[in-house]
């Protein structure tokens, strides 16, 4: 399946996104079923498909690699970006003030060109960066008690 450009709207202004690579659609589908497991008993939680259109404010969507939205309300509380090497401004810059601005809980920019991770909090002073994962280090959460994966196993290359 051909993967398509697709379009944002951030604060009004209409963003088109290139079509992700293969490397970064592999990283996505991996965290993607990762998370998915990890999900799957939890009635209150659910997860998007990939870059699935998500309202932050009326003049603000996204489209983020994985979204996991509370199941009573839709409201975004996990976004992982995967970032891609020729647009990485809109992910690392204006998308993360626009998580920031409606008080995003949880966001992982997951950045295949460095093969590392970096997490962020919602706190009272905006998101907070809790740390940068990369090598034999794991990503966790505790709010997604049953997700753990290694960071080298999500960035490596694939078998072919």
């Amino acid at each position: 399946m051909a993967i398509l450009p697709y379009e944002e709207l951030l604060e009004g202004d209409r963003v088109v996104r290139a079509a992700p690579g293969a490397r970064h659609e592999l990283i996505c589908s991996r965290l993607h079923g990762w998370v998915a497991a990890s999900v799957a008993d939890f009635a209150g939680t659910r997860l998007l498909p990939p870059r699935t259109r998500v309202q932050l404010t009326g003049e603000t969507f996204v489209c983020p690699d994985l979204a996991l939205v509370t199941a009573a309300t839709g409201k975004l509380w996990l976004a992982a970006e995967v970032v891609s090497s020729g647009d990485h401004h809109t992910d690392t810059v204006l998308k993360k003030q626009l998580y920031e601005a409606v008080r995003l809980p949880r966001l992982w920019m997951v950045d295949p060109r460095y093969d590392n991770v970096e997490v962020y909090h919602a706190s009272a002073y905006g998101l907070m960066l809790k740390g940068i994962l990369a090598g034999a280090e794991r990503l966790t959460d505790q709010l997604l008690p049953e997700f753990a994966t290694g960071i080298a196993e999500l960035f490596r290359a694939e078998v072919v």
